[in-house]
């Protein structure tokens, strides 16, 4: 096996599991492009359930990658989460690992072991 398949493994096995799953990667990359978003629009943009959210916004609030505010907005309550710089820093780190990882399986396509 070349050095570079191997870094690419590497690359694979280090991947950030918080992010990575399809769920919590929606809520981060609905996240990264507003100031803050409220439950109920999550909910639509990313196609989830209420619990499917709830538990995947606990899991990126744990893991410091975003805050979840509970206000009233009149007798009404409220949910709306951001993503925090933690989150912006590991988004922008899981795209630079995917990149790499794409590259490098291209690279071993074009000029790779041959068997």
């Amino acid at each position: 096996m070349k050095d570079s398949t191997r870094d690419a493994i590497d690359g694979v096995l280090g991947i950030d599991r918080l992010v990575h799953e399809p769920a919590r990667l929606a809520i981060l990359t609905v996240l990264s492009q507003a100031e803050h978003a409220e439950f109920s629009f999550l909910e639509m943009a990313c196609r989830l359930s209420k619990g499917n959210l709830s538990s995947h916004l606990s899991k990126l609030e744990a893991g410091g990658l975003v805050l979840i505010e509970k206000r009233f907005v009149g007798k009404r309550p409220q949910t709306r989460a951001a993503i925090t710089p933690a989150g912006q820093a590991a988004l922008a780190r899981y795209r630079e690992q995917l990149k790499a990882l794409i590259g490098e399986v291209r690279d071993n396509r074009n000029g790779g072991e041959q068997r």
